[in-house]
């Protein structure tokens, strides 16, 4: 089959895998979450005619004060006596506000209240955003060489097939990172996070880390919390680590199934196309790296390269 059919038809399947997929996802949400969310509802219903029957409201004041209450709730101001804080924008909880707008986390637990406020989320987040993602490539581009280039080539040079010794060093990564960036981190928030389950925990660091930030979990809003702002930076930090390496997985699992034929098989772009690999110059220079790499054929010191012959990954001793 000609290159272009199949790529064209590659993409169709993919298109028509992720609109089945989409379907498959709500018609599983919709027949869990479904009855519970319609005894929650009979159940709100029967404690507001409980209150009418008890008082002298009418249905009508009822009804404006609920709305204003949730309207106000929505934005993180609550009525409620037992609140966790005074403000949601005191420094500390700013700065954690602008580091899940930054990163795209966007939990929506605050948001501004006036257009002005807005306005500025949108221009703060045309640089913070792009900026953020420089940042986290530049760090992953200087982790690279001693979390996924060099223990490849140990394992190499301890006897073992670059396909095999890929695969090895992928599945450790994954769960190197799985303990500490989930399994860790959860324990921790569910010690802190006094109504948080581990499995809230795990749930919080999964829906964060992949940047979906659906909010109904947000660490630091527990009524009475004790250090609260070291507590909010702390998380802050996690989130940035976290992504970091979530990054750097999601880089060596390209470049793995680059050695495997994967991304060829897909039609995919190969990992040192997509971001020209490591031979160009880094975001970041790294002297280390390009002394210490055994198992990379070295540069030509004149012209460069075609693509399809810089030294990456893939020229790992096939031998």
């Amino acid at each position: 089959m000609h290159s272009a059919s199949k790529s064209w038809l590659l993409l169709t399947g993919f298109i028509l895998f992720y609109i089945i997929y989409l379907l498959f996802g709500a018609l599983v949400f919709s027949s869990i979450e479904r009855p519970v969310e319609d005894k929650l509802r009979n159940e709100m219903e029967a404690l507001k005619q409980e209150f009418l029957n008890q008082s002298c409201v009418n249905p009508a004041s009822l009804e404006r004060f609920l709305v204003k209450v949730l309207t106000a709730n929505k934005y993180g101001v609550s009525v409620l006596k037992n609140s966790s804080v005074s403000s949601n924008w005191d420094l500390a909880s700013s700065m954690f506000f602008a580091n899940t707008l930054v990163t795209t986390v966007g939990y929506g637990h605050t948001t501004p209240l006036s257009d002005t406020g807005k306005t500025f989320s949108i221009v703060y987040s045309l640089i913070g955003v792009p900026f953020t993602m420089l940042v986290l490539t530049a760090c992953v581009q200087r982790l690279m060489f001693p979390l996924v280039f060099a223990p490849v080539g140990v394992l190499q040079r301890s006897g073992m097939e670059p396909r095999p010794a890929t695969a090895l060093h992928f599945l450790l990564l994954l769960v190197l990172v799985v303990l500490c960036f989930f399994v860790a981190p959860a324990a921790v928030f569910s010690t802190v996070e006094v109504s948080w389950s581990f499995l809230d925990g795990m749930y919080f660091c999964f829906i964060s880390l992949c940047t979906i930030g659906l909010g109904d979990f947000v660490p630091g809003t527990q009524p009475g919390q004790k250090y609260r702002s070291l507590y909010q930076v702390s998380v802050m930090a996690y989130l940035f680590l976290g992504l970091m390496m979530m990054y750097l997985l999601l880089r060596s699992f390209h470049k793995m199934a680059d050695l495997h034929g994967l991304t060829t098989f897909l039609q995919l772009p190969r990992c040192e196309e997509s971001d020209l690999d490591e031979d160009r110059e880094p975001i970041v220079e790294n002297q280390q790296e390009e002394q210490t790499r055994p198992y990379l054929t070295e540069k030509a010191a004149s012209k460069p390269l075609e693509p399809g012959s810089q030294p990456s990954y893939n020229s790992i001793n096939k031998g």
